[in-house]
């Protein structure tokens, strides 16, 4: 059963694909949920394993182990990208915050720096790859395509992200403001 569902998955038949989701998502989900403890971003990186995999079907050798082995080999390479790509945000971000707490006051208002680190702050506790892709949407302005090629995420998967992240930073600063009153 399990040998010819990964040889119809490499062959390409779709409903191979379908079933291979529905039966090592939750595998992957768990495997993604464990390493970066954030519902939403393993939900984000169990979509991209299965995207890869099937965009990579071609490089699955059914000779060298079984296609759930395959999918957990793509779920770990994919989750320490995230890892990374999460620790380079975190870094940037506090690179920028150390650079905006050196800068002088008579160049920004204070209030200014409060809210370019709050601003920051927030963006680093988006996680990966939210993080990421906000930051290059407003401080690269990049294209919702340009972010797409450079990071390989899907398009649609960016623009949910960005949504997403939007959302979740205005929730943020919706209770901030209603605390501030």
């Amino acid at each position: 059963m399990d040998d010819a569902l990964a040889q119809s998955f490499r062959d390409g038949d779709p409903a191979a694909v379908r079933e291979a989701y529905e039966r090592w998502s939750p595998m992957v989900h768990t495997l993604a949920l464990r390493a970066l403890g954030d519902r939403s971003d393993a939900e984000d990186l169990t979509q991209h394993v299965f995207v890869e995999a099937w965009r990579t079907r071609e490089r699955y050798d059914p000779e060298r182990g079984p296609l759930p082995a395959w999918l957990v080999g793509i779920t770990r390479f994919a989750i320490a990208d995230a890892l990374r790509r999460r620790s380079r945000v975190r870094a940037g971000a506090e690179a920028s915050a150390a650079e905006e707490s050196t800068a002088s006051p008579s160049h920004d208002s204070m209030e200014d720096v409060v809210q370019r680190v709050v601003v920051t702050d927030a963006i680093s506790d988006l996680g990966e790859p939210q993080g990421t892709i906000i930051s290059l949407a407003f401080y690269d302005d990049l294209t919702h395509q340009q972010i797409s090629e450079r990071t390989g995420i899907p398009l649609g998967t960016v623009k949910s992200h960005i949504r997403r992240s939007l959302l979740r930073l205005r929730e943020r600063w919706e209770v901030v403001d209603v605390a501030a009153r």
